[in-house]
């Protein structure tokens, strides 16, 4: 297949950038590392009426340290960049550990942690590891820029919280708390393909060695980020037993996730991958925030 017909614009700098998507609304498209986008345009899933291309703009892609401690990422900077910065791993280890199982080295060169994250496919990585930290979002347009956080942004499948007039433009990432302990867990047929379940999951012990704060957020099992609020506060004030662990894991697969199924996994098997990969998650990152407090 090939896509239907459209005009092409390769903007210089963002204010040109927005000037264009304010002028051109739903009937335009950005192209920021075109992963997913020239796929369904090439399926024609997707018919834009014109293509906007980000990649030659300046200041939309990097890394830097935050004044808070935290990390703040262009929406255009690539993936395995991300997955090979040493501030990353150190700063937000979640994030590291999540990298290297979004498909495969190639992809990860030329797509952007932005594309993903606007994307919003519900077996993605990223935006489950958005709402893992609670990232926070900040979006651009002609009136100026509003910051949104992971919870809101992610709305339902394929749905952020960004108008057609505006442009992600970057990520903040919150700093690492100490005491805290982090794994990134998934299930797929091959390496590289997309998850049939997957967890990532964030502890952060008290001084007596009790769950302070716990966060589950799964993949592939939802419409979007499925944030398992009531099971991951089954642990608050808990010691991370095995028993604790397990009920957390019970309550997520039973009760919060909402898996559909598919060709590879039927919803039963996806509730049972989810009560896995949890107890799995939590262990390793109970142990973690015992070794590593800090």
């Amino acid at each position: 297949m090939k896509p239907a017909p459209f005009d092409y614009a390769a903007p210089d700098s963002l204010a040109e950038a927005l000037s264009l998507a304010a002028a051109h609304g739903s009937d335009g498209k950005l192209l920021a590392g075109g992963q997913s986008l020239i796929p369904a345009m090439n399926f024609r899933l997707l018919q834009p009426a014109i293509l906007i291309d980000l990649n030659r703009i300046t200041g939309l892609g990097g890394i830097e340290r935050t004044a808070s401690g935290g990390l703040r990422m262009g929406a255009m900077t690539r993936q395995a960049q991300v997955e090979r910065d040493a501030r990353v791993a150190q700063f937000a280890p979640l994030l590291a550990e999540a990298m290297p199982q979004i498909a495969h080295p190639q992809i990860r060169n030329r797509g952007t942690i932005g594309g993903s994250m606007v994307h919003a496919d519900p077996a993605a990585e990223l935006p489950v590891v958005a709402v893992a930290l609670d990232a926070v979002f900040e979006v651009a347009s002609q009136h100026g820029r509003r910051r949104i956080e992971a919870k809101a942004f992610f709305q339902s499948l394929f749905m952020v919280d960004v108008a057609p007039d505006e442009i992600l433009a970057a990520i903040e990432f919150p700093a690492w708390p100490t005491n805290s302990g982090w794994a990134f867990v998934e299930v797929a047929r091959r390496r590289g393909d997309y998850a049939l379940a997957g967890v990532a999951a964030v502890v952060t012990l008290d001084g007596g060695g009790k769950c302070r704060h716990a966060r589950l957020v799964y993949l592939n099992l939802g419409d979007g980020p499925v944030d398992a609020q009531v099971a991951a506060g089954l642990l608050q004030n808990e010691s991370l037993t095995p028993d604790a662990i397990e009920a957390a894991a019970n309550h997520a697969a039973a009760h919060e996730i909402d898996p559909t199924g598919n060709i590879h996994a039927s919803a039963d098997f996806q509730r049972h991958l989810a009560r896995v990969l949890t107890r799995r998650a939590l262990t390793t990152a109970a142990a973690r925030a015992t070794h590593f407090p800090s």
